[in-house]
């Protein structure tokens, strides 16, 4: 099958689970040029190509991305209004082969000084998490919502979390994790297209594009109500039951 058709496919598909309009159009449009300047001249619209993409949808079959292509893509990005405090992007960090992903909402001073994803307070006690359910931090992979600090750790807004979503979403893709933990209500209702409130969603399996997502509270979270750690580890039994890591 042409290698531009295989492309645009598995693009729209990630593209168009919450992603507006015009930022899918303008992807595309950016994406038919590149492939224009590599020298692709046209699509083989022949009804064998057309059963051949029928059949590849149905094998399962990505676009050979990696991390460090988003990353190439992402460069010094400056698509929306928090690049223009921050220190770092913090793009992701661990397994790019993981089978579990955990992700949070966005850096906070300790992320944004060193560029790497829950290493202040909060992520120490994610490390703890890791560790209880005998894994490690260099076995799962750790990103979040949004790569660039919020000022004064405040929410993301929602701009913010729509221009920075699809480089997680092909994150996501790349990785191909068997397992999502959605770390507080940013990260799960994001992930989910929902307004349902996090204490309504944790608990319970949901379905992100063939992926299983348990949604926890956020460990920021916990370190502000200790009493909700019991919670959170009732919700990783049921994680590591379904891992087949207990």
């Amino acid at each position: 099958m042409p290698s531009p058709i295989r492309y645009l496919i598995e693009f729209c598909h990630w593209q168009m689970n919450n992603t507006p309009l015009n930022e899918i159009t303008d992807d595309i449009i950016r994406t038919l040029k590149a492939l224009s300047d590599a020298g692709w001249k046209g699509f083989d619209c022949s009804e064998s190509c057309l059963e051949a993409l029928k059949n590849w949808e149905r094998s399962g079959t990505t676009m050979s991305e990696t991390l460090d292509d988003i990353i190439d893509d992402l460069g010094d990005c400056h698509r929306c209004p928090l690049a223009k405090d921050r220190t770092k992007i913090v793009f992701g960090v661990g397994n790019p082969d993981a089978k579990l992903v955990f992700v949070g909402e966005g850096p906070g001073y300790d992320e944004d000084k060193q560029g790497e994803p829950f290493v202040g307070r909060a992520g120490q006690l994610l490390t703890k998490i890791i560790q209880a359910m005998n894994l490690t931090r260099e076995q799962v992979y750790i990103c979040n919502i949004v790569k660039c600090r919020p000022p004064g750790n405040r929410n993301p807004s929602p701009d913010e979390i729509t221009t920075c979503s699809p480089f997680l979403k092909r994150q996501l893709m790349t990785i191909q994790p068997d397992f999502i933990c959605a770390l507080g209500t940013f990260a799960a209702q994001t992930l989910l297209n929902t307004t349902v409130p996090i204490s309504k969603l944790k608990g319970h399996f949901h379905d992100y594009m063939g992926i299983q997502l348990m949604p926890t509270f956020h460990p920021a979270y916990l370190l502000r109500n200790a009493g909700k750690k019991r919670d959170v580890w009732e919700d990783m039994q049921k994680l590591m039951k379904a891992m087949g890591l207990n």
